[in-house]
């Protein structure tokens, strides 16, 4: 994707050339509009690539359909027209709906303080509220810079009002969510505004609501997040302990599942939240003494054939077994047969095959009886596996080096079948082809017994190498 931005206006009027000028039919001049542009490094993804409407008699120049629509919204929202406003809104959520161009022209042309108007009109008549919220819903996904102070508060009030309502807390918390997915802003004055209870409390509330419980937890989990670049320094460890200490976060949760055992989609979501509270010790802990450790494995068993439910499981394993103590009761559980064997079902899966030996080798950090079992399930033979299925994928080399140095670092017997498996050469391979992997792959070398020639770099001063 290009780095370099145009604006809507000079897209058009590529377009309008190539149809002027170059005689093109309108499809063709779009798609010579956007070769161009993308020859050029610029990223369109916020460009709608379509003709505008050609200019009236008089000469004005005609909009896009999505920016008429807002005009229509607009207009039935100045005049308080109440009986107009559902049909627009409508139209305008499923233009939204259909591509973020779309909704980006409509957030750079003022959308947002026309649905933020529609949602004060609709307070008092709560279907049309609910439409209002899940309509700004659509035109916040991926804009969430839209959102303002008045915004965050209308949310705020509406979901302590009407908590009880399924629907209504739905489309509230869906605002939420994409309102501080990759904006720290925005989280960070959610979660002063006490968004954290009143995501735990729609769990509990609403416990037999699988879309309520799966985008709260989304919710919770996007609280947690340090994605937002233009910030040095977030609050997601803070909002962690938060989520924990303060709303008993982790047995919410926990208790949350037991409602869903056959809904492999909300258990993951539920399983991806926990593994982002996995922070402390004594919270991955509190994940195991709670049943959390047990319905993991559960869903590891159970859903083996769906990748996106094993590579979260993985996931969650592999945060909880930053404790030692845990780390003995995953064993225990029989989970290390499990991971194993879900990296040698889904070897051509390579997040599936990171997390899998990412999962290993916490669970062999410092734990000589734990590799024993990791060895004898072929632990070290499916990383060997990974590493050859992927050797282009730096993060399922980086882990499996780790994973073979973790195995082999107080139990040195296992080394030579380990060599016999072809380790040295994959290793040595990853060393060359990634030099990210170059500090854990000499690690593992050495710890197998390889020899193993340091790379040097001059440093540029005189008779001076660092290695």
């Amino acid at each position: 994707m290009g780095s370099k931005q145009i604006a809507q206006e000079t897209f058009d009027e590529a377009v309008q050339e190539n149809i002027t000028e170059f005689e093109m039919d309108p499809e063709e001049a779009v798609r010579e509009a956007v070769q161009q542009f993308e020859s050029q490094g610029v990223d369109l993804s916020n460009i709608v690539k379509a003709v505008r409407p050609p200019a009236s008699e008089n000469g004005q120049r005609q909009k896009h359909q999505i920016l008429l629509t807002l005009d229509a919204l607009g207009s039935a929202v100045a005049e308080s027209d109440v009986a107009e406003l559902p049909e627009q809104l409508s139209a305008f959520a499923a233009q939204c709906r259909e591509q973020l161009a779309f909704r980006y022209l409509a957030g750079q042309n003022g959308a947002y303080p026309v649905l933020f108007s529609a949602c004060q009109l609709a307070s008092g008549d709560r279907d049309l509220l609910l439409q209002a919220f899940s309509t700004l819903s659509a035109l916040l996904d991926g804009q969430p810079d839209l959102l303002d102070a008045a915004g965050q508060e209308l949310l705020l009030q509406a979901l302590r009002e009407r908590r009880e309502d399924a629907e209504m807390t739905l489309a509230g918390i869906r605002c939420v969510r994409h309102a501080c997915l990759k904006h720290e802003h925005n989280r960070q004055d959610f979660v002063k505004g006490g968004i954290l209870p009143l995501l735990t409390g729609a769990i509990i509330q609403h416990g037999n609501s699988a879309e309520v419980v799966r985008t709260a937890a989304s919710a919770l989990r996007i609280m947690t997040f340090d994605d937002d670049i233009r910030v040095p320094f977030g609050h997601a460890h803070d909002h962690a302990k938060m989520i924990v200490l303060e709303n008993d976060g982790l047995r919410v949760l926990i208790e949350a599942a037991k409602a869903f055992t056959d809904n492999s989609g909300v258990l993951s979501e539920l399983c991806a939240t926990l593994s982002r509270l996995s922070v402390r010790n004594e919270f991955c802990q509190e994940i195991v003494d709670l049943g959390g450790l047990n319905f993991m494995v559960t869903l590891l068993a159970d859903c083996m054939e769906h990748p996106d439910v094993v590579k979260q499981v993985l996931s969650a394993i592999r945060a909880v077994a930053g404790n030692d103590d845990v780390k003995d009761a995953i064993v225990d559980a029989g989970a290390t047969d499990l991971i194993v064997l879900a990296i040698s079902h889904h070897l051509g899966n390579p997040q599936i095959c990171e997390q899998g030996c990412a999962a290993l080798c916490m669970l062999a950090l410092r734990k000589p009886e734990n590799c024993s079992v990791i060895m004898e399930g072929g632990g070290a033979l499916a990383a060997l596996q990974a590493m050859k299925a992927h050797p282009r994928e730096v993060a399922v080399q980086k882990q499996a080096c780790m994973l073979i140095r973790n195995l082999v670092a107080r139990s040195r017997d296992f080394s030579q079948p380990i060599l016999d498996m072809g380790a040295e050469n994959l290793i040595t391979e990853a060393r060359a082809a990634h030099r990210d992997c170059d500090d854990v792959a000499r690690a593992a070398l050495r710890d197998l017994g390889c020899k193993v020639e340091l790379r040097e770099l001059w440093t540029g001063q005189k008779g001076s190498l660092a290695q």
